[in-house]
Parts: C-alpha cells; sequence; structure tokens
C-alpha cells in the first residue's frame, strides 16, 4: 500500500485531518567549458529563509578523496552557503554531500516527510544554487518559492557562467 494513500486512509478512518504532503525535485546543470584546465565545479544546494538564513542545506559536491580531507578547505570558496551555514557543518554528512559532478544535468529528489522537508515550516523561501571551481568563477541561483505548495509548479533559473539551468518542480 501507498504510504501517502495508508496516511489519508487512516485519517479517514480515524476523522482526524490527512496530513498536508508535498515533494520537490531540483535541476542542476553543470555546463560544458572551453577552458585550458577544467576542474569540476564545487556545488551547493540549500533553502534559505527570507532573511537570507540557512533552513537546511539539500546537497554539497566536493572533492573527497583528496588525501588528509584536503577537499574541505575549499568550501568556504561557496562563500554563501559557507557563511550561512556551511562552516557550521560537519563533512561528510550521509545523504547531503558527495562527489562532484561531471558536466550534464544531475537531479535531487527530496521526498515527503523525508528531511528537510518533514521540518520545514509553511512560509515563503529561496532555493539557492551555488557554484565554485577551482581557476574558475563563482555563480550563485536563486528561486524563491513558498512551502507548502498550493498547486504544482515548475519554475527555473538560468546560470550565465558556473552553472547552466536551475529548475525546482514542486508537487504538493
Amino acid at each position: 500500500m501507498n504510504l501517502r494513500y495508508s496516511v489519508a486512509l487512516g485519517a479517514a478512518v480515524f476523522g482526524a485531518p490527512p496530513l498536508q504532503a508535498a515533494d520537490l525535485s531540483i535541476g542542476v546543470e553543470i555546463p560544458r567549458l572551453s577552458v585550458a584546465e577544467y576542474h569540476r565545479p564545487y556545488v551547493s544546494v540549500w533553502i534559505a529563509r527570507p532573511d537570507q538564513s540557512a533552513a537546511s542545506t539539500l546537497a554539497v559536491w566536493f572533492e573527497q578523496k583528496k588525501p588528509n580531507a584536503e577537499g574541505t578547505k575549499w568550501l568556504k570558496d561557496m562563500r554563501q552557503w559557507w557563511r550561512r551555514s556551511g562552516r557550521d557543518m560537519k563533512v561528510p554528512v550521509d545523504g547531503v554531500t558527495s562527489a562532484t559532478r561531471p558536466v550534464g544535468k544531475h537531479k535531487i529528489e527530496v521526498a515527503d516527510g523525508n528531511a528537510p522537508l518533514g521540518k520545514l515550516p509553511a512560509g515563503d523561501y529561496q532555493l539557492m544554487v551555488e557554484a565554485a571551481r577551482e581557476g574558475g568563477g563563482r555563480e550563485l541561483l536563486s528561486i524563491p518559492f513558498q512551502w507548502p505548495p498550493k498547486a504544482a509548479q515548475q519554475l527555473a533559473a538560468q546560470g550565465q557562467s558556473e552553472l547552466g539551468e536551475i529548475s525546482l518542480e514542486l508537487k504538493p
């Protein structure tokens, strides 16, 4: 039995109001750059509150296999994320941190009830995606959204250098 269905069925049987269910899907495109020496970018994806503080970090992609955890010293190059939550995070974090990604389109899926959505209060937020690349530049994109969504939405932002298209799909 589908978990959402069983929650709604249980609520109907016991008279409790059904729980609000919602999912989000994030697309992150890393563009192909024509440069002499290419390094994969470090990328952070997080949800920010209206005051720009971090509500939750969803993903951090960085070089994890360097000796002596040397890859972590470059995390601070993702300046906005670092200032808002990165410096307080002890990496690696299971389910959040992973290796850098190659050129192409990548997806992050966050299902209803899973962290951080299960604890995210209703309100206005911004999806933030930041990239920094050794020997390259930095780029920060944001997509404003409301949580939980009242209707299905597809939102997007277009990067200019280190990031391609960033998409956010919300499902009530």
